[in-house]
């Protein structure tokens, strides 16, 4: 009779540390920053001098805002060291405007044609990287730069965010003589 009012208990006490279990707290979900809107022209004209303007809209996750990281890949010469720009504390929640690459060493160095691409992330003060924004650009003689900006970009003045410090090398690299 003990033994079976022993068992018992060790069973109800079974039973019952599963009902009573402390529920595991939920690991809280980290949000980075994301990119909202972006937007760049994929032609671009084929001279020196060309500026390029890549848009972008986002917003910041749990941290704030800290800087924007552009790494381009051109074909023959691969991707190039991102580049780095620090924004200003008007930007930490929210930022909206363009970032622009002034092209140099185009004509002639390149066969008209040629398309580089621009990988752009938003990184907050956690390091926190954002989505990808992907824009591609193919350089051609004639082109003229006329185009509607798509909203939220239509809207008013666009603050220029910073420069993307990005010189392509042609390929097989500068001559020496």
């Amino acid at each position: 009779m003990k033994i079976v009012k022993i068992l018992s208990i060790l069973g109800l006490s079974f039973a019952l540390s599963f009902l009573f279990e402390p529920v595991a707290s939920a690991q809280p979900v980290v949000r980075p920053p994301i990119i909202t809107h972006a937007f760049a022209v994929d032609k671009g004209a084929y001279h020196n001098g060309y500026i390029w303007k890549v848009y972008i809209e986002a917003e910041a996750g749990d941290a704030d805002i800290f800087r924007i990281a552009s790494v381009m890949n051109q074909p023959g010469s691969g991707a190039y060291p991102p580049d780095w720009i620090n924004l200003k504390s008007q930007y930490q929640k929210h930022l909206k405007g363009y970032l622009q690459w002034n092209a140099r060493n185009i004509s002639g160095n390149f066969l008209e044609g040629t398309m580089i691409t621009l990988r752009v992330t938003i990184l907050d003060k956690a390091n926190r990287e954002s989505n990808v924004a992907v824009f591609n650009l193919t350089f051609e003689s004639g082109v003229k730069d006329q185009y509607q900006l798509p909203a939220p970009f239509d809207q008013g003045d666009i603050s220029r965010l910073g420069y993307i410090n990005i010189d392509l090398m042609p390929p097989g690299g500068f001559s020496t003589q």
